[in-house]
């Protein structure tokens, strides 16, 4: 039997979740065939040819008063704030797919492992596609996480894994969740889809606002382009740091994913101070050059003068409260050396 939260939602429609806007997975003049030949003859571009650099933080020693943020690679970070610690889209296993020979992890860049993990306050999974819920971190981190926090229609799956339902909070796009006074999140609306296998649009894909100690923070998951980004900036803005995908892009779905330069323009949109592009670094889901996201996203936010930054994997990053100047800072230095140029 269906839940009723699902087939109660206004966001299902027609068996399935439904997008704000219309969103075909592919371009009108795109076949499958056609994704699966280009998928085939991927070029060597797409896996950097060095390993990946990263720093090993400890992060069971981390402590901080302010929110601070440790990336793992593609859509998987840590959010540290007082000794509360945030989990977004854990993939540990080395692979984002059903079976491990496939969409393996660059070389280097698998570097943390959920024993690496603190005890984990709430683990958010914006969707349930395999390059965000990973379901062999997820058993692994069984036992160091209190509360699961993802959208409607997951709940059922973390359920099957042996996690009790009182742990999970599933929200429907616009519904928030308040642990306590210092601690708030929000669904919002993505642009993009949900499955695994065949079936598409059984449980509902969501962007984050998470209000923390007094700092406003935007967790993207996966999304198209749209209007929704400005909806959100004008009911939550200003953020102070927006973390959006800028990779895994290709002409071939053009409305799923963002091409780095609409990335910037979403940051904008959401009235945030800074970018943290994420959804790169780690899989290679498209055919474009691993760096090319990152190299794209750099010039276009310069162009624009958006702050960015685009730490190491490891490398913890404090985030910076929004001030009306926005003027970079002699701390904020670090920060512009460009890692993944390991040919230099």
């Amino acid at each position: 039997m269906k839940d009723r939260r699902i087939t109660q939602s206004k966001n299902y429609k027609n068996g399935s979740f439904q997008n704000l806007s219309s969103t075909p997975t592919m371009a009108p003049d795109v076949s499958f065939i056609s994704i699966l030949k280009d998928m085939f003859r991927r070029p060597k571009s797409v896996r950097p040819q060095h390993m990946i650099p990263s720093v090993k933080t400890d992060l069971k020693l981390l402590f901080s008063k302010e929110p601070l943020i440790v990336w793992f690679g593609h859509s998987s970070y840590l959010i540290h704030c007082n000794g509360k610690n945030i989990l977004v889209d854990p993939v540990f296993s080395g692979h984002a797919s059903p079976m491990s020979f496939m969409v393996k992890a660059f070389n280097g860049s698998n570097v943390y492992t959920a024993e690496d993990m603190p005890e984990i306050d709430l683990l958010i999974l914006t969707h349930n596609h395999y390059d965000h819920m990973d379901v062999q971190t997820i058993n692994k981190l069984t036992g160091k996480v209190k509360n699961y926090l993802t959208t409607i229609g997951v709940k059922r799956s973390l359920i099957n894994l042996g996690i009790p339902g009182y742990a999970i909070t599933d929200l429907d796009w616009w519904e928030k969740e308040e642990y306590n006074e210092h601690l708030i999140l929000t669904a919002t609306p993505a642009r993009h889809f949900s499955g695994r296998g065949i079936r598409r649009g059984g449980s509902l894909w969501a962007s984050f606002v998470l209000e923390m100690e007094g700092y406003k923070i935007f967790i993207g998951g996966d999304s198209g382009y749209d209007s929704h980004f400005k909806l959100i900036g004008e009911t939550f803005g200003p953020f102070d740091i927006a973390i959006l995908e800028c990779g895994q892009y290709n002409t071939s779905w053009p409305f799923i994913h963002m091409m780095p330069e609409e990335t910037v323009q979403a940051c904008i949109d959401l009235n945030a101070a800074t970018l943290f592009p994420v959804h790169w670094g780690k899989f290679a889901l498209a055919n474009h050059p691993w760096d090319e996201p990152i190299q794209r996203v750099k010039q276009s936010a310069d162009q624009k003068g958006l702050r960015m930054i685009a730490p190491m994997i490891g490398e913890p990053i404090m985030i910076r409260k929004n001030q009306p100047d926005n003027e970079q800072t002699a701390s904020d230095s670090y920060l512009q050396k460009e890692w993944w140029k390991l040919d230099l």
